[in-house]
């Protein structure tokens, strides 16, 4: 059973903690909360419990009952005895009344403070799916495993392949495969923050599993190794070179030489939370990784002060795409009044990212 919090996240001072609050942006004067990766910042904030105090319940609990009524209230079904779950994750479904056999997969990892639910309504993915065709998963991590229900996206334990989290995932992506006859060719994931993050983990470690993924306002796989590590990631930003960022992914699944998924990057200008240094970082990455060069064979400016890059490998295929959001702060780009998604916290009403992702990937309604 994975250990409830890293020891590094308990042994965590005051003093280190309430840094890590101004350079998450989580203040209690504003009351506002963040989407990235502070395992116990919120907690010291709000006054409700101590450094040591992080994770008492035991791991593998599941979700709560409210939490429960939520995602079914959305339209997710809860879906137990997925596999071994050694990251003590859990997992919730939709799909489409008539889906038919073959159909695409995709998964939605939500950022932290959140639940499966609330991103799943929030960005839209109901009506995605409908329109689409497709079955989504949505994968919710549980307080016991971290207190603000980040996915433990610095915890080499949870991001390594057949490891922890990263393992669950990828346990609820068979269990679909198997349930609904879906394609496994056609399986595809995005997250926001330190969904996002964990989406690169997942793309690195799981290049023969996902065909495409879109990181929102989240950073390069391997960027962090412990807590420290993940504030000093998230701003000011950790820069590497592209070949460095390139090994990173190559040595989450060494034995991996076929095709690699290709991946979209969303970030917002105005981002303090997750800087959108991460986003120049995590093209620098994946164009690496991919085999195009750093400079962009595209560019096309669309709604919402977004402008899009593309980045062609040697054969001409487009395998990095760059949306940059001029002045977005940070979460994911929606756009209600085009039927997509509900604007509110972390939920920003510019652009529908949910839309472009989808036709990424070939998945348009």
């Amino acid at each position: 059973m994975k250990a409830p919090c890293s020891k590094a996240a308990l042994l965590l001072t005051a003093t280190v903690a309430m840094t890590a609050l101004t350079t998450a942006g989580l203040t209690a004067v504003t009351g506002e909360t963040s989407l990235a990766a502070v395992p116990v910042a919120q907690a010291v904030d709000a006054g409700e419990m101590k450094p040591g105090e992080a994770a008492k319940s035991a791991k593998g609990s599941g979700g709560s009952e409210a939490a429960g009524d939520e995602a079914a209230a959305a339209g997710l079904e809860k879906v137990g005895d997925f596999g071994s779950n050694p990251g003590a994750l859990s997992m919730y479904r939709y799909a489409p009344d008539g889906l038919p056999a073959k159909s695409p997969v995709v998964l939605v990892l939500h950022g932290c403070t959140q639940d499966a639910a609330t991103y799943f309504e929030g960005a839209g993915w109901q009506q995605a799916a409908d329109a689409g065709g497709f079955s989504v998963v949505a994968p919710q991590q549980e307080q016991a495993n971290n207190v603000n229900k980040c996915f433990n996206w610095f915890q080499s334990g949870d991001v390594g392949r057949e490891k922890g989290e990263a393992l669950s995932v990828k346990q609820m992506v068979d269990r679909t495969v198997a349930d609904l006859d879906a394609d496994p060719s056609r399986v595809f994931i995005t997250g926001l923050s330190a969904g996002g993050a964990m989406t690169a983990s997942m793309l690195a470690a799981y290049p023969d599993v996902f065909k495409g993924g879109a990181v929102v306002a989240g950073l390069p796989h391997g960027c962090a190794a412990s807590v420290a590590e993940a504030f000093t990631c998230m701003n000011p930003g950790v820069s590497k070179s592209a070949a460095e960022w390139g090994d990173l992914v190559r040595e989450a699944a060494p034995d991996h030489s076929g095709a690699r998924p290709a991946v979209s990057v969303w970030h917002g200008t105005g981002d303090t939370t997750v800087v959108p240094k991460n986003a120049d970082e995590s093209v620098k990455q994946w164009t690496d990784a991919l085999g195009a060069d750093q400079e962009a064979d595209a560019t096309e400016e669309l709604q919402g002060g977004t402008t899009r890059s593309d980045y062609q490998n040697g054969d001409g295929a487009v395998v990095v795409r760059d949306y940059s959001v001029d002045g977005m702060p940070h979460g994911t780009p929606v756009k209600p009044d085009e039927g997509c998604g509900k604007a509110g916290e972390h939920f920003l009403d510019t652009i529908c990212s949910t839309k472009h992702i989808t036709a990424d990937w070939g998945l348009g309604g």
